[in-house]
């Protein structure tokens, strides 16, 4: 994924919310009243798991430009830097392999331009907040993205097992 020793792997990704309550009416069905767009990744790191949007920072490319590029770049929507909030903080420490570390900070936007369409990386889908498919996701997402979703911005180190799918730690990043 990178060169050895250089340190974690910087990342961004950024989870669109919609309010699918739309004057008292439902919109798809969904009465809980906010959706995420997720996808389901094609190929790579994580391929045929439901991830969220976003990926590497390039060089000299701040994590809010990050977000926004990987959202266009894999769902063909545009997401401007001042419709991101901050979400959180999340360090994947992968102890059997370290060229894996990622840090990744978090956003989410409720404004952005377009329609969510299918690209070479993901399928992208809208899922019910209350119901994230949590099954299908890499083994930590149940332990950070319900907080990001819903405003309480965790600071978390995730430590994997050597088998580098399940969760050996969650632990409060220092601040």
């Amino acid at each position: 994924m990178r060169n050895p020793g250089a340190g974690p792997i910087a990342v961004a990704l950024c989870f669109l919310l919609r309010s699918d309550i739309v004057d008292g009416d439902t919109v798809d069905g969904d009465t809980a009243g906010l959706s995420v767009l997720l996808g389901r990744k094609k190929a790579g790191f994580g391929a045929g798991k439901v991830v969220g949007v976003g990926g590497k920072l390039e060089a000299g490319e701040s994590s809010l430009q990050a977000a926004c590029r990987e959202v266009f770049e894999e769902t063909g929507v545009l997401v401007r830097p001042e419709h991101l909030e901050r979400a959180g903080r999340i360090f994947f420490d992968f102890p059997a392999n370290p060229d894996w570390n990622m840090d990744t900070d978090l956003f989410v936007a409720r404004r952005w331009e377009g329609e969510p369409a299918e690209s070479d990386e993901i399928v992208p889908a809208w899922y019910r907040v209350d119901a994230l498919p949590l099954a299908d996701m890499w083994h930590d997402a149940g332990n950070w993205l319900p907080l990001a979703l819903t405003g309480s911005a965790p600071q978390l180190r995730i430590v994997l097992n050597r088998d580098n799918e399940t969760v050996a730690a969650v632990l409060p990043l220092p601040r």
